[in-house]
């Protein structure tokens, strides 16, 4: 079974190509090899004449991509992908023009004489849309009022005394009747008679009967036509001639292993992520940060006391630059994907474990770019200590502080799922870790200084004040002449730890929903 819902939920900096080719990878069956599952998806590309735009990005609201029927295509396809005998549609024409959405259907006319079973809901067709459908089901407040070849629609409800005085659209003659509308129809008899033995309060000033009398004429009259038929199809089956059906498994049979699975989806999420971080926003904020600080620190002498203390407010800056940027950065992930996220697992496309795996490695690689731009920027204009091993401990102290702040940014979406409230709950988990950490205030009180121990701006300070000035006389105020493995330690253990809770809580999402 194959189900396409109403909104198209796609990654918008994939192409079309890549959009359907992933899907085969992650869908189509263990048995068949990555060149079969790729050519399925070039297949299926042809089949729905998307091969004039399958190098084309999918668009969004801010990305220029294919059309709105293009892309409606492209969902169709993430679905028969699978070649499913039923394929299911949510208004798939909704949002089209008209030209637009009869292409869509004659799509889906093709995929049905091809041997599938299609099933759609249908929003305001025009009247060319309607002629395309085999059968059709009319329901009114949840009841059934035809059911039955599209093609003799009109003649069933004239038959019953309903019949359009004008020319007009089936598909508008068929709504007005389901909520009970009878403009420009023709009243039936019975319902005229039950009109006026009732309450003449009932009967609207135009003379017409009022929608709940039409609708239960409708139903009656449906029931009592076709009840024969339906008494036959709801028989029980005799006991000694039960239906012998055999109950599927309800084992997940996967596409792809658990490493294909990640594999497929980490090279998906640096195609897709690419553009964000490679933005000339993002890019010039960093880079203008780093350029302000290097001329602010300009060549700052670290031989006496007082180069010191300046330089140690560097550092600081520094520590919770990069403790703010990824948190707030690191909040967005599972909120903004929840949509595809909650698709793609309910059509079993991969492991919980695998999506999550993935999509934190696939990050990292892009975010480590910036923080080494920021730091051959700002240390060497900031004159600090010029030799290999400070140099690269910084950068590497600077990298664990971004994992670790990342980790909380994950948590923390992961759990509200909801940007407004994550970024309000992160504002203040962060400046409560500043403020804990004894750099405003020296001493603070006992019963809230733990705090101090869960902060990476913390750790990340010390780590780097130890890197810089470790090896001086005297040592600068505060600091341990120690070799930094606890701090270290504290933020490898915040790295698994807050992303060990993110991954819990999206788990609990998925038992929840």
């Amino acid at each position: 079974i194959g189900f396409v819902t109403q909104d198209d939920v796609l990654f918008p900096h994939l192409t079309v190509k890549e959009t359907l080719t992933y899907a085969a990878l992650l869908r189509l069956p263990l048995t068949l090899t990555k060149q079969q599952k790729e050519k399925r998806a070039l297949d299926v590309i042809y089949e729905l004449g998307l091969d004039r735009c399958q190098d084309t990005m999918i668009g969004g609201s801010f990305v220029r991509g294919v059309s709105g029927g293009e892309r409606k295509r492209v969902c169709i396809g993430n679905e028969i992908i699978i070649n499913p005998s039923l394929l299911f549609l949510d208004e798939p024409t909704s949002g089209l023009d008209s030209t637009t959405a009869l292409r869509t259907v004659q799509t889906l006319q093709d995929i049905a004489e091809a041997g599938k079973t299609v099933l759609t809901t249908i929003h305001q067709p025009s009247s060319r849309l309607f002629h395309k459908f085999d059968k059709l089901i009319v329901l009114g407040k949840g009841s059934l009022l035809y059911f039955g070849k599209a093609s003799e629609a009109t003649d069933y409800f004239s038959s019953i005394g309903c019949s359009p005085l004008i020319a007009m659209n089936p598909a508008e003659f068929l709504l007005d009747l389901a909520n009970g509308n009878l403009n420009d129809i023709s009243v039936p008899p019975e319902l005229e008679d039950r009109v006026q033995m009732e309450n003449s309060e009932t009967e609207t000033r135009n003379g017409k009967p009022p929608p709940q009398v039409v609708h239960e004429y409708l139903v009656e009259a449906y029931e009592l036509r076709f009840s024969e038929n339906e008494n036959k199809l709801m028989d029980p089956f005799p006991l000694d001639e039960e239906p012998k059906l055999k109950v599927l498994s309800s084992k997940r049979q996967w596409g792809a292993s658990w490493w294909q699975q990640y594999c497929i989806l980490f090279i998906r999420g640096i195609k897709e992520r690419r553009h964000d971080y490679f933005s000339w926003l993002r890019i010039t904020q960093v880079l203008s940060t780093a350029i302000i600080l290097g001329l602010l620190w300009w060549q700052s002498d670290s031989t006496t006391s007082r180069g010191r203390q300046d330089q140690a407010g560097l550092l600081f800056f520094i520590a919770v630059f990069w403790g703010f940027f990824p948190v707030f950065t690191a909040i967005f992930t599972f909120p903004q994907e929840r949509a595809m996220l909650s698709k793609e697992r309910a059509a079993d496309m991969y492991r919980l474990s695998a999506y999550f795996l993935a999509r934190t490695t696939s990050d990292l690689p892009l975010d480590l770019i910036l923080p080494v731009l920021f730091i051959l920027v700002v240390y060497f204009m900031a004159g600090l200590r010029l030799s290999a091993g400070p140099f690269f401990l910084s950068m590497l102290t600077v990298f664990l502080c971004i994992v670790a702040a990342q980790g909380l940014g994950l948590a923390i979406g992961a759990t509200l799922m909801d940007l407004k409230r994550a970024t309000t709950l992160a504002s203040v988990t962060v400046m409560t870790f500043m403020l804990a950490g004894g750099f405003f205030v020296e001493r603070v009180p006992v019963f809230i200084s733990w705090i101090r121990y869960l902060s990476f701006n913390y750790h990340t300070y010390k780590l780097l004040l130890k890197v810089q000035y470790q090896d001086m006389v005297p040592p600068l105020k505060g600091i341990q002449t120690d070799n930094g493995s606890r701090e270290v330690g504290a933020l490898v253990a915040m790295i698994f730890g807050y992303r060990l809770l993110a991954y819990l809580s999206l788990r609990r999402m998925k038992l929840h929903s």
